[in-house]
């Protein structure tokens, strides 16, 4: 990943921990290559089990070295009664406060209604109006969900090699203890690591993370970084 200093990053996340199991590893890659990463958790209203969370989002943020995340506050396991338009917005303000270059949703298709509900509200928010900012948008995986969609399928069209970062993704994850789960639980440490030496093995690296491509955009400002 040429990722260039100075770029804005906006990662969309269902819950908290999301952001970790789907690209923790891309995170700490634009964090070390000087980009400005924050992240946005859409549900867990900071209640209950969810305190615990947010407190495990912040630690995981340090460890990434990205910025503390922000916390939308919608309500945990109903997006079905959440109005779309509410979570649109949410993410539009977003867009408009931290104007990123690039963004990174949930996919689609995942077993989560949460998941699907963010992706499509993410989408709608980075629609590409004259005036956006918004240049890459990438899909990732999350464990637990997307592999356990039945009859879907997560297609990757984009690899980056997280090896060096791959450390930094496991200790985030390690951070959320609540939502520990044992082998062979697909959430669990070891999976975490088996899916980062999975993708890698698939593209000739040691380690990586996986994104479906939903668009780039080459602007005229960038005309020199065509090849």
């Amino acid at each position: 990943m040429a990722a260039e200093p100075g770029r804005r990053v906006l990662v969309i996340a269902p819950h908290a921990l999301d952001e970790a199991l789907g690209c923790g590893g891309t995170m700490a890659r634009h964090a070390q290559a000087g980009d400005q990463v924050e992240t946005l958790v859409l549900f867990g209203d900071g209640s209950g089990a969810d305190t615990i969370r947010r407190e495990a989002a912040l630690q995981a943020a340090a460890l990434l070295g990205t910025r503390q995340p922000s916390f939308a506050g919608f309500v945990e396991n109903q997006a079905d009664r959440v109005p779309l338009s509410g979570v649109i917005a949410a993410i539009e303000g977003a867009i408009r406060h931290h104007r990123p270059e690039t963004i990174y949703v949930p996919w689609g298709g995942g077993l989560h209604n949460d998941h699907r509900i963010a992706a499509q509200a993410a989408m709608t928010a980075a629609r590409p109006v004259p005036g956006s900012p918004i240049a890459r948008v990438y899909a990732f995986e999350i464990l637990s969900s997307t592999e356990w969609a039945p009859g879907a399928l997560f297609r990757p069209t984009r690899f980056v090699a997280i090896s060096g970062t791959l450390n930094a993704k496991l200790a985030a994850i390690a951070a959320y203890t609540a939502d520990a789960r044992l082998a062979p639980h697909a959430r669990s440490y070891e999976a975490c690591r088996a899916l980062a030496t999975l993708r890698g093995a698939s593209v000739g690296v040691a380690a990586a993370e996986a994104f479906e491509t939903v668009r780039e955009i080459l602007r005229e400002a960038q005309a020199s970084d065509v090849p």
